[in-house]
């Protein structure tokens, strides 16, 4: 038996601490909106310590810069809280009753179940009413009145005295003894939005004033009752186990009963599912892999606590503690589940979709995850819940070793960080499914968790390219008009879009005739310059056009594709064409209506890929146009801190009814699942390979499509979170992502915009996009030096191509991720922890913005390594710092990493044109004068040129002052057309007399200073070995 971690003696991931060593007072004078220190201990007062950020933000602000007015702040609270808790408790009082009755009855009105123990319930019943018929009236009464009439035998042990208006009958435990546990490691224990010491100490918790804001007053106690372990008996693929429930949680219906299933997958992944044996739960509806083999040489050890039940992982090789559930109890109710962790580090990244730096703060930071169409309110860090839900997170060890933890749940939920550090998970439905991924390395821990999400998608190659939209072009001569002045400024595009205004009425596949009669022969002008066109689809179709003249809704409700109410009808909600109805694309039925009607629109105008836009889904009532109804769905016993404070806000109601459960369940799933059928669509339609960029995104969208970060503003500070949404989305698999270049919301400026369309130029999906009144900020606006900057930094993009293709290529049958923090190829270097400025492409290239209104020089972390600068080839010194770099108005900063070969070829207006140019080679030398790179090309269109074995792959390798290639495979057929046109080498560092190409001297030129070699004017076919060498 592995030997307990104490609830209250868990300090470090690696050993345990005595109690009196966490007994340590802090003395730190931080601002608290409960501050008075004439409140007495036990007194009744209400825990304002941020237990909900959205509803006490403006009144910590407050508090943080104003100190003088948090006895105002308090005292008002405390009156508006209190006149409402007795409204709560009122109506809990009545729901206690309610659920008293249905407990001692034996029914569960959630599951509407009968069993056997129902009926023997009623038996017992029955005759004890026959034996006590004196007293049955009075019995009856009680039953009503929700008392409990069975006396008992013994005399129970004492416990602590239930408040009315608790949410439900608190643990039956004796008198809880309360360690004075230091702030850091409580664990909160009454997450509601209102905590008292009496509804605290009536569940059975632990009420101690902290000295700093955000931390619990009510927490677990070690005796808290949580679930015993049974027998651990092996499987062909780990271990399984069933749990029993040791005393009520404090929410309705608890599993009494569960079946724990550990899987040891794969050497580096683990796979832990906690289940309730009593009911089919909800699962999340995708495809993960299913293993075959126990792990032969697994890099993690499993350790148990039996009573009360916890798992503890540790990492093979050091004996590290990377997952410890002991240090807080397992709650497994209906609609609410939760379990806590220890953290080996508070490096931790991922948990998206949010807002704000890359690394995540560990100060008590509640992040809730329920898909959300939110604007950037304002210019600062939001943890609140966006478009997409990601329950994934990444952690850095202290040593640089890596593991990342996955939830595979689609409900409501939130992810508290404390300074412990420790994690939290706490959802309101499905089932805890963990999937633990040991790396050791970041690379390796992404490439895991992609193992079990899917791969991302091979997009074309056309959709690399460069991007324009705005919403208010106005008419398709002027959408026309924008790409012809594109073209005559030289400045690259491969795609045009437009917004909603192309629609009639806002209405999905349709088109204003008169603004827009002429959009089929804009898309053929784009066709024949070799460019592409997408249009917005949002996913509210109208039902209030005349019966016959809509075809998407009449045909929609006649096959019954639509999500409906809890009466059966299609719900309906309100968005841009007025009252909507919202497709159910769970349904294969709605599935086959999405492509038809695309296909549709498709025959007037051939459209080259979808933007799908407003599928959290947002609606701009809440719930529906009738509301919702008042049921355990849109109330349920915990609400996660979601914005708007409930689970309807601006979206469709929780109670909703979709083809493969509840909206409840599905919520989150909702952009996924149209991404699956615009993918579909698309493939059907064109026959080639598609883009959807979606704004909702869950775990494995990436399989089928792009993402884009939403709604910005156009400001310095949201130009700089894009960098952290772009590598957070890297992780998450969906490496096909941008942000809106400039900004999308407000007015950009000329300076504001050349440095986004510079750091765009570097984004993965690359797109300049604003909204409906703003000032424009195409390219084409701004002063001829502005242009020629953005054209300039186009072209490198360009020119970069057959490199940024080679790594999505890499991401889709690798599992490596495009862009990268730095900290995946530096882990053990903890100056890379924290940066989220720079960013990598792949493992080499490094960006380095700027971000700052005004700056002509930016700072730049080059770990211990060589570094190139990109364009010039000199070598940076010194390295293992931060480096002033100039960074005059028409240049961003490149840096290449020694030991790579890069894959270039020369620009053109659209990569239809460049495709035809030559290639070269960048080869940057490494500290033992090596380097390696490769080339992944084919039609950069057709599905599937790898299965069909319709490509080329070369690969190129440097080492001292010999390049050679290999040819791995040519069946490309255009193959034999590809040329090497020019090879630069960095880090030469003596002049060559003797420049050989394939056994022919060659022109070539030397920089002394910069130590970079150029071998030009070269025709080298790429479909033959190549060797070059210099002496």
């Amino acid at each position: 038996m592995a030997e307990r971690y104490p609830l209250s003696a868990w300090n470090t991931p690696d050993k345990k601490v005595p109690l009196e060593e966490l007994l340590k007072e802090d003395t730190s004078e931080e601002c608290s909106l409960v501050s008075d220190t004439s409140v007495q201990e036990g007194q009744d007062v209400i825990n304002y310590a941020l237990e909900e950020p959205f509803l006490l933000k403006t009144e910590v602000e407050k508090c943080e810069k104003f100190p003088h007015l948090k006895k105002e702040a308090d005292k008002q609270h405390r009156d508006d809280f209190f006149n409402l808790q007795a409204k709560i408790e009122e109506r809990q009082l009545e729901e206690l009753k309610r659920e008293s009755f249905r407990r001692y009855v034996g029914v569960s009105t959630w599951r509407g179940l009968c069993s056997c123990q129902v009926c023997m319930c009623y038996l017992m019943g029955f005759l004890m009413l026959t034996l006590m018929s004196g007293c049955g009236v009075g019995m009856i009464f009680n039953i009503i009145m929700g008392n409990n009439i069975f006396m008992p035998l013994v005399k129970p042990p004492s416990q602590p005295k239930v408040a009315a208006s608790t949410l439900a009958q608190g643990p039956t435990a004796p008198a809880v003894q309360c360690p004075d546990e230091d702030n850091a490691h409580r664990f909160d224990c009454f997450p509601e939005a209102i905590a008292t010491q009496a509804k605290c100490e009536a569940r059975g918790c632990c009420w101690r004033k902290p000295d700093a804001n955000g931390v619990p007053f009510c927490y677990f106690p070690p005796t808290f009752p949580s679930y015993m372990l049974g027998e651990v008996q092996p499987t062909p693929l780990g271990a399984s186990a069933v749990l029993r429930r040791n005393g009520s949680s404090p929410y309705p219906r608890d599993a009494n009963q569960l079946s724990m299933v550990l899987r040891m997958e794969t050497d580096g992944r683990l796979h832990l599912v906690l289940n309730d044996t009593a009911s089919r739960r909800y699962e999340v509806p995708i495809a993960t892999p299913a293993a075959t083999t126990k792990a032969a040489a697994p890099l993690y050890d499993v350790e148990y606590s039996h009573n009360p039940f916890g798992i503890v992982v540790k990492r093979r090789s050091n004996g590290r503690v990377l997952l410890n559930t002991t240090v807080a109890p397992l709650i497994y109710a209906d609609q609410f589940l939760e379990m806590s962790t220890s953290l080996p580090s508070g490096n931790v990244y991922g948990l998206g979709e949010h807002r704000g730096p890359l690394r995540h703060k560990t100060g008590w930071i509640r992040i809730p995850f329920w898909a959300r169409d939110k604007q950037a309110a304002e210019a600062k860090e939001d943890v609140t819940n966006l478009y997409g839900s990601h329950p994934f997170y990444l952690c850095v060890e202290d040593d640089g070793q890596a593991h990342g933890v996955f939830l595979l749940n689609s409900n409501a939920m939130e992810v508290i960080l404390q300074p412990a550090p420790a994690l939290t998970w706490r959802t309101i439905g499905g089932i805890l499914d963990f999937y633990i991924l040991l790396g050791p390395d970041p690379n390796s821990v992404i490439q895991q968790y992609w193992d079990v999400i899917g791969y991302p998608m091979m997009p074309p190659y056309w959709a690399l390219g460069f991007h324009l939209c705005r919403w208010g072009y106005g008419s398709a001569n002027r959408t026309l008009d924008i790409a012809q002045k594109m073209r005559n400024a030289g400045i690259p595009q491969d795609t045009q879009w437009n917004d909603i205004d192309y629609m009639q009425s806002h209405l999905d596949w349709t088109r204003d005739e008169a603004k827009f009669s002429e959009l089929p022969a804009v898309v053929k002008n784009l066709h024949e310059h070799g460019q592409h066109y997408i249009m917005i689809v949002d996913p509210g179709i109208s039902n209030v056009q005349k019966a016959g003249t809509y075809p998407p809704y009449d045909v929609g409700l006649k096959r019954g594709v639509f999500i409906n109410d809890t009466n059966g009808n299609p719900i309906v909600g309100r968005v841009w064409p007025g009252d909507t109805t919202f497709p159910d694309f769970t349904n294969p039925i709605t599935q086959q209506w999405w492509l038809e009607m695309a296909a549709d629109f498709h025959k007037e105008v051939p459209f080259d890929g979808m933007w799908i836009d407003m599928n959290e889904p947002s609606n701009f009532v809440d719930g529906s146009t009738h509301g919702c109804p008042d049921n355990e769905l849109e109330k349920p016993p915990y609400t996660p801190a979601v914005v708007g404070g409930s689970l309807s806000a601006m979206t469709l109601c929780a109670s909703s009814r979709q083809h493969l459960s509840s909206h409840y369940n599905l919520h989150n799933l909702y952009g996924h699942f149209e991404i699956i059928a615009s993918h579909n669509a698309l493939v059907s339609i064109r026959g080639k390979r598609p883009v959807v960029i979606s704004r909702s995104t869950f775990p494995s969208s990436g399989r089928h499509g792009g993402h884009w970060l939403g709604d910005n503003k156009s400001t310095w500070r949201d130009m700089y979170y894009s960098i952290p949404g772009l590598l957070n989305m890297n992780m998450f698999g969906i490496p096909l992502v941008g942000a809106d270049i400039c900004g999308f919301g407000g007015d950009t400026n000329e300076e504001l915009c050349l440095r986004w369309q510079q750091l765009g130029a570097f984004y993965p999906f690359s797109r300049n996009h604003n909204t409906l009144g703003a000032k424009p900020q195409e390219p084409i606006v701004w002063s001829a030096a502005t242009q020629q900057a953005i054209r300039s930094v186009l072209l490198t993009r360009y020119s970069l191509l057959p490199h940024l293709y080679f790594l999505f290529h890499r991401a889709n049958k690798m599992g490596e991720a495009v862009a990268r923090p730095l900290f995946f190829e530096y882990p053990t270097d903890s100056h890379t922890w924290g940066v989220d400025t720079q960013f990598l492409w792949g493992d080499s290239l490094m960006v380095t913005p700027v971000l700052e209104q005004g700056a002509t020089k930016v700072t730049a972390y080059f770990p211990n390594d060589t570094w190139y600068d990109f364009y010039s080839g000199r070598p940076v010194v010194p390295v293992g710092q931060n480096v002033t770099l100039d960074a005059p108005r028409d240049t961003i900063n490149l840096h290449l990493r020694g030991g790579a070969i890069l894959v270039t070829q020369q620009p053109a207006m659209t990569t239809t044109a460049s495709r035809q140019n030559q290639f070269g080679l960048v080869v940057a030398l490494n500290r033992t004068l090596e380097a390696w790179g490769g080339l992944f090309w084919d039609d950069g269109d057709t599905l599937d040129t790898e299965g069909k074995k319709e490509f080329t792959m070369i690969k190129f390798f440097s080492s001292r002052n010999t390049i050679s290639s290999q040819v791995m495979m040519s069946g490309f057929p255009g193959t034999k057309d590809m040329t090497l046109g020019s090879i630069r080498v960095y880090g030469v560092s003596q002049e060559p007399h003797t420049v050989m190409a394939n056994k022919q001297a060659v022109d070539f030129s030397y920089v002394q200073d910069a130590q970079m070699l150029s071998l030009n004017n070269l025709t080298l076919p790429l479909s033959q070995p190549i060797q070059a060498f210099w002496a």
